[in-house]
Parts: structure tokens; C-alpha cells; sequence
């Protein structure tokens, strides 16, 4: 008895990972020799770096219209959407450890390196010798050159930034019930308002961090509060840029007629990333602002 099995779809070689391998590189080399030369003008990596950019923004661009024909010409099978799920879930789970780490260095600096050199290990004389006007105190306002700054409340900006993510996963949910009951009203209508969410975080971000540059006093330079700070709110708002892109992708194809109660992975995958920038904020919010 002949067994049946699900057909497979396996597209033709495609030049578009190597361009992307292209363009990352192009990205680091750029990015590292800008920030290296930028006392002296940045030198030819803020040219590389937007070459790369450019690349790379090409290469998106090229691959997804490839897999967004391949999908509407019915090629993908059930079995070739499991794989695309278990793909997006390694992803996500990447992103996951990614935010780990620098919420590790937080939870290190905050929990064990202070302490430790405020004195509190069996060398009590670790502070005289290292830095003797150290206070072993959370946030670091003054850096080992007698530099001082101030540290980010959790009111104003960042409140309302928090708000505004919260309210846009309950809105995206809405269009993706939409979607799934074939409402395509309340699909548009409820999707472009979570993009107008987006957008408005990252605006009111950019406020935020030109408050801290010219008000504050607080720089990526700034000692390990500033680091800390900037590295996971800068990361982070990254992410939301990507996760509004995409979404702004699906908006346009939602337009174009595509998606359907049955077969709507992208959306899918969309909906997943931008609930886990949210959960990451929450986090970020308590761990960086609040406490």
C-alpha cells in the first residue's frame, strides 16, 4: 500500500542571503570605523555604514516579494507552514537570550559589582584603593573623573511610552481577531492604528533622549548608568522600528486583498514579534526605570 505524503515546497537558489551577508558586513565595518574615527569627522564609515543600509533595506525588500509571490501562487504547504512558525519561534527565543544578556550586565552591575567595590566583599579596603569617594548606591550619577548626570525618572515620557505599547497589543489583537473572522474593516482600521502607535513610541523616544543629552546630562559616555540605559532603551526602540516596519508591510498587504482566515502566517509572525517588544518593555520599564 502506497503511503501519501505532503508535497514540499523548495524554491531555486537565491543570491539574496549572500547580499544580506554583504550588507551586515558593510553595517559593522562602517559602524565600528565611524565610531572609532568620530572625534576626527567619523572618516569613510558613516558613507559605509549607510551603504550598508542601503544594501540591506534592497535585499529585504527583494527577498520578501519572492516569498510573499511564492505564498499567493499557492506553492507553500501546511508542512511549510510549520516551518515557518518553528523558524519565527527560534527567532523570537534568539531576541529572548539577545535582551537576556544586557539585562544580565544590569542585574551584575547592580547586584554584585556595586556592592563589591563599595566594599561589602571580605576586602574592605576595595573602594580606598579603587575609587575612595565611591557610595555603593543605584543609579551611578558620577563617573570615576568626577563627572555627574541625572537619572531617567519612570514619570512623563516613559509612562506614556509604556501606556501607548501596552494599548497597541491590544489593538493589534483586535485586527488579528478581524482577520481571523474576516472582518476586513476592523482589520485596517485597528492595524493602522497600532502603526500610529509605533511610530508615536518612537517619536516620544527621540524626545526622551534629546531631554537627556541637552537637559540631563545623560550620554552613552556617562559610566555604567549611561551605558546600561542607552544600550537596552536603544536596543529596544531598534526593535520597535522593526517591528513598526513590519507591520506597515502587512498594513499594505492587508490592502492588496491578501491574507485569509486560514492563511495569514506573516500576520501571524507580525503579531508575535511586536507582543514580544511589548513584554520587553514592560521588563525594561521596572528593571531600568522604576527600581
Amino acid at each position: 500500500m502506497s503511503q501519501q505524503y505532503q508535497r514540499y515546497y523548495v524554491p531555486a537558489q537565491s543570491p539574496w542571503p549572500i547580499v544580506g551577508a554583504v550588507a551586515l558586513f558593510m553595517i559593522a565595518v562602517g559602524a565600528g570605523n565611524y565610531v572609532i574615527s568620530l572625534p576626527e569627522g567619523g572618516g569613510y564609515g558613516g558613507y559605509l555604514l549607510l551603504a550598508g543600509v542601503a544594501v540591506l533595506i534592497y535585499m529585504l525588500v527583494g527577498w520578501f516579494r519572492n516569498v510573499i509571490d511564492e505564498s499567493m501562487s499557492g506553492m507553500y504547504s501546511g508542512q511549510m507552514d510549520r516551518s515557518f512558525k518553528q523558524g519565527m519561534a527560534w527567532f523570537i527565543f534568539s531576541e529572548v537570550m539577545f535582551f537576556a544578556a544586557f539585562f544580565g550586565a544590569l542585574f551584575y552591575t547592580r547586584m554584585i559589582a556595586i556592592p563589591w567595590l563599595g566594599g561589602a566583599s571580605n576586602n574592605l579596603m576595595t573602594n580606598e584603593v579603587l575609587w575612595p569617594t565611591f557610595e555603593a548606591v543605584w543609579p551611578l550619577l558620577t563617573t570615576p573623573d568626577g563627572t555627574t548626570t541625572e537619572a531617567m525618572g519612570w514619570q512623563g515620557l516613559p509612562l506614556y511610552n509604556t501606556i501607548i505599547l501596552v494599548i497597541s497589543s491590544v489593538t493589534l489583537h483586535i485586527a488579528h481577531t478581524g482577520l481571523e473572522q474576516e472582518k476586513r474593516k476592523q482589520l485596517t482600521a485597528w492595524l493602522g492604528l497600532t502603526i500610529l502607535l509605533g511610530i508615536g513610541f518612537l517619536t516620544l523616544q527621540v524626545e526622551e533622549y534629546i531631554h537627556a543629552y541637552r537637559e540631563m546630562g545623560l550620554m552613552l559616555n556617562s559610566g555604567v548608568y549611561g551605558n546600561t540605559f542607552f544600550l537596552l532603551t536603544g536596543f529596544h526602540g531598534l526593535h520597535v522600528t522593526l517591528g513598526t516596519v513590519m507591520l506597515i508591510v502587512m498594513f499594505f498587504r492587508v490592502l492588496k486583498g491578501h491574507f485569509t482566515p486560514q492563511n495569514h502566517f506573516a500576520f501571524q509572525a507580525s503579531s508575535w514579534y511586536w507582543h514580544f517588544v511589548d513584554v520587553v518593555w514592560l521588563c525594561l520599564f521596572v528593571f531600568v526605570y522604576v527600581l
